[in-house]
């Protein structure tokens, strides 16, 4: 019975490769044939990798080489293009040296009979290091190398959440950010902005900070997403409460060439279309892509805000109707080169380009008990705006892999520089009464333009001290640098502009973080692990603010303010605890230290008094925010198709950085106007409960699902500010897919997320760019305020067709009912406001994609290969190709 269900495990496995990559994949492995006596390398050794079968017609077993070749002259080999399904015996033979036989499977017979928790630790393992293999004197066994070529959707590591994405028919022809909407624990409002448990994460791709938004990344070039919820030593200790989102893109190492094309169209008109490519062969591997996007995104929306200040109460009725239309172009290429068995360096480059118009049409509607002024005034806005960009960044790898398995060092160097050009037009036709005639106008123009510059240098090392224990250590620098400039001008009755120096701003500020950890793993018995890490960082902010400030004369004078913040070094300690309670349940426990510095945006002092009734500026003053991170999670992975995983998670922060009101004057009018800007408040928690489960309910429907109930408090000591009240909030997000017949699928979500108390507004995301020019929008919302329940269902069906199922149609639709939207209210002592909005709503897209590839080892090598045969001993005549 046992026999029969591993061959049928074996060749339902079998199946899904076939069926993702329309071929059976193939593995490499590679090592080091030595002298046990001096360790000198051993030139000529013959290698083979033969294959026992059993003969259909005599019944008997029988021997096939698979491929072979014979050592170089240190002693190094590789053998390539070998089907990852498969039993096969490595044989090593040497003039004067003891035969080494060993054999060898790409599926590890036991871990496949407990089911594997943990499979993205065998995913992309094409490439396996054998390590020096010794002739003569020590006949070292080698462990069994696994790989496992059917993705699971979802993972579970030490200190993350894997999520496959390569499938997900959703976000076809869209971006990270649409692909992000389908991802668990992961919540996307209407305007695209990202949070994990209501506060927002910092953003990685493959590992890195990166200037690249979400929205610049097309979801087709994403492999995985993984969710670090309470990361280890090893990363970075800013992101507050969220953690790090990391975004790992697409590269593959297989031998030969692979590659695929696709198109799109959505129902705007806008057309995408894009292409991979990979080529492998000797010591080069090339990976090129590029994608062309064109957008339109229609927005409406309304705002409702009541403002009491010097005992006047106004009130201001608000609708906007806003078109983006826009074309974007991503570029990524590189490749590495492959010095030997163990050393591989990596060149690669990307490059982003865009443009983008904005038009928003305005109705305001103020209704004001003020001296002087008329009530139930309206304005009418019409605002035009234009917004290019552009990022070019390159990165510099070198891995360096021992002898021993998993012993590695890696370094890297990464350079990303962003420059972005904005202009808007803003006209104003003003009615002192409703019904009455215009009674004049007032027109502004907003020219901003803004560069970032980020470079970052890390180094890694890890060494596998035994089967149980391994040491992690390395090093870190990340420098941003960012330059903006916004000036406001006033367009005169003959078209002349004024520059209005209060409005205007411009700076330039320069960040620097320096970091140091260190991570030791091991094990207690067969059952219990840990691991332990410290983190070690400091930071250093430096900066110029140009700002103008009216004299006693009552005129404006440009000045300029240099300040300096430096962050000391502090420590950041990290603790997971794992017990295997038996072969299919596990409980980890972890525990970690972060900190969110305040943001350049937070920091500056400059006033915004581009909404008169809403103003920002920054406080210098701020300090650091430390929370403390605990979570604890089981996961149950009760067969190959069925898991769950449960979380526990309390986040405690000092210092928490949050909103602030309080009344001031503007300087153009003398008008009472309130200021938004930022204190420490005292501390704040967040706590709630995650699960996460994958089933398959029968062999055609696959279902993932996903609920978070969460909590939050601010506490402030000043009884004068006013804080949310503690609520219990829920958010839950389900994917199904189906395997139709005919070669349809059919792909289902749907989300809900509760009433929720608003974040506090701490979080400094990195995703902006830092090089906005402007200090963007009104900042709405406070320490007291919530957004009202909203749901949405998407839904996507996907044709294959062509030998393989190459070719392929899909037609996506988000937001089916029409049902998602922002419906926000915030208030404070001095005003209450509600405001909704709602962003492509059912919304379809219609996209097609080719794949090809031939993964063939000899793909590119000369026909001659008789000399190297005839060294074989004759043995190459089983040699098969793919």
């Amino acid at each position: 019975m046992k026999k029969q269900l591993f061959l049928g495990l074996m060749l339902l496995l079998s199946t899904c490769i076939y069926a993702q990559n329309g071929q059976m994949p193939a593995g490499a492995l590679y090592g080091r044939v030595v002298d046990s006596a001096t360790g000198k390398g051993i030139d000529a050794a013959s290698i083979q990798l033969v294959q026992i079968k059993k003969d259909s017609a005599s019944g008997q077993n029988k021997t096939t080489v698979v491929t072979g070749m014979l050592t170089k002259a240190n002693g190094e080999f590789r053998l390539e293009g070998v089907p990852a399904i498969g039993r096969y015996q490595l044989e090593i033979t040497g003039i004067g040296y003891k035969a080494y036989q060993k054999p060898f499977s790409f599926i590890d017979p036991a871990k496949l009979k407990q089911g594997n928790r943990d499979m993205a630790s065998l995913l992309g393992n094409l490439d396996k290091d054998l390590g020096n293999i010794r002739l003569g004197i020590d006949n070292q066994t080698l462990s069994n190398v696994t790989v496992s070529g059917s993705k699971p959707s979802v993972s579970l590591g030490i200190d993350r959440k894997v999520y496959n994405v390569e499938n997900n028919l959703m976000a076809a022809g869209g971006t990270a950010t649409d692909l992000l909407k389908n991802i668990p624990s992961v919540n996307v409002d209407i305007d695209g902005n990202i949070s994990i448990r209501n506060s927002s994460p910092q953003i990685f791709v493959d590992g890195r900070p990166t200037t690249l938004t979400l929205d610049q990344i097309p979801s087709d070039q994403i492999e995985t997403i993984e969710v670090i919820t309470n990361p280890s030593a090893k990363y970075d200790a800013s992101g507050g409460t969220a953690g790090i989102l990391n975004i790992v893109l697409k590269k593959t190492k297989r031998v030969g060439y692979s590659g695929n094309v696709r198109a799109g169209i959505d129902q705007r008109g806008k057309l995408n279309a894009g292409g991979n490519v990979n080529v492998r062969q000797g010591k080069f591997n090339i990976f090129a892509n590029a994608n062309y996007g064109q957008r339109k995104s229609v927005s409406d929306g309304t705002t409702e805000r009541s403002t009491t200040l010097s005992d006047t109460t106004t009130r201001l009725l608000q609708t906007d109707h806003n078109v983006g239309d826009g074309t974007f172009m991503f570029g990524r290429a590189g490749f590495d080169y492959f010095l030997d068995n163990r050393n591989t360096l990596t060149l690669s480059g990307i490059g982003v380009k865009g443009k983008f118009n904005n038009n928003t049409e305005s109705d305001l509607f103020v209704d004001t008990l003020a001296n002087g002024y008329q009530a139930h005034s309206k304005t009418i806005r019409e605002s035009n705006g234009n917004f290019s960009f552009r990022n070019l960044g390159g990165s510099l790898g070198y891995v360096h892999n021992f002898p021993k398995n998993g012993h590695q060092l890696t370094a890297d160097a990464n350079y990303n520089k962003s420059k972005n050009d904005n202009q808007t037009a803003v006209n104003n036709s003003i009615f002192d009464n409703v019904s009455g005639p215009q009674t004049r106008s007032f027109n502004q123009l907003q020219k901003g333009n803004g560069t970032t510059e980020r470079i970052t240098a890390q180094a890694d090392y890890t060494n596998p001290l035994s089967d149980n224990s391994k040491l992690e250590a390395g090093v870190r620098m990340n420098q941003t640098s960012v330059s903006s400039q916004n000036n406001m001008y006033y367009v005169l009755s003959n078209g002349a502009l004024q520059l209005q120096p209060p409005l205007s701003s411009r700076f330039d500020y320069k960040d620097q973080v320096l970091a140091a950890y260190g991570n030791f793993s091991s094990k207690i018995g067969e059952k219990f692990g840990y691991q332990v890490g410290v983190r070690l960082e400091s930071s250093n902010y430096d900066g110029t603010v140009y700002t103008s400030t009216r004299n006693s004369s009552g005129n404006f004078e440009s000045s300029s303010n240099h300040f300096n913040i430096k962050y000391p070094v502090s420590l950041f300690p990290s603790v997971f605890l794992s017990q295997k309670l038996n072969d299919k349940q596990d409980l980890q426990l972890n525990y970690s230290r972060r900190i969110n510095r305040p943001g350049f945006f937070q920091l500056f002092p400059f006033t915004d008094y581009s909404d008169s009734l809403n103003l920002s500026r920054g406080n210098p003053d701020l300090k650091p925010e430390f929370t403390n991170s605990f979570e604890l999670s089981y996961s149950n992975n009760f067969n190959r198709n069925n898991s769950l995983i449960l979380s526990v998670y309390y986040k405690h922060t000092f210092g928490l950085i949050t909103r602030y009101q309080s009344p001031d004057v503007n300087p153009i009018n003398d008008r009472p106007v309130l200021v938004n800007t930022f204190i420490n408040a005292n501390s704040s928690f967040v706590g709630g409960f995650e699960a996460v489960g994958k089933n398959k309910l029968t062999p055609w429907w696959d279902l993932t699902s996903n609920v978070n109930i969460y909590t939050s408090k601010i506490n402030i000591d000043d009884p004068a500010i006013p804080t949310a009240d503690q609520i219990y909030s829920w958010f839950g997000k389900i994917n199904n897919d189906f395997k139709l017949p005919a070669n349809f699928t059919l792909q289902l979500s749907g989300d809900y997320n509760s009433k929720t108390v608003l974040a506090p507004g701490g979080s400094s995301s990195n995703n902006s760019g830092g090089g906005r020019g402007f200090m963007g929008g009104t900042v709405s919302g406070n320490a007291q305020g919530y957004t009202m329940p909203n749901y949405g269902v998407d839904a996507a069906l996907k044709y294959e067709f062509l030998k393989g199922k190459a070719a392929s149609v899909t037609l996506s639709v988000n937001d089916i009912f029409k049902t998602r939207k922002n419906d926000v209210y915030t208030s404070s002592t001095f005003f209450n406001q509600h405001q909704v909005r709602t962003r492509d709503q059912q919304f379809f897209r219609l996209n097609f994609a080719y794949r090809f590839g031939k993964f063939d080892a000899s793909l590119f090598k000369r026909k001659n290969m008789k000399g190297e045969q005839e060294s074989i001993q004759g043995g190459m005549q089983g040699m098969g190709g793919q």
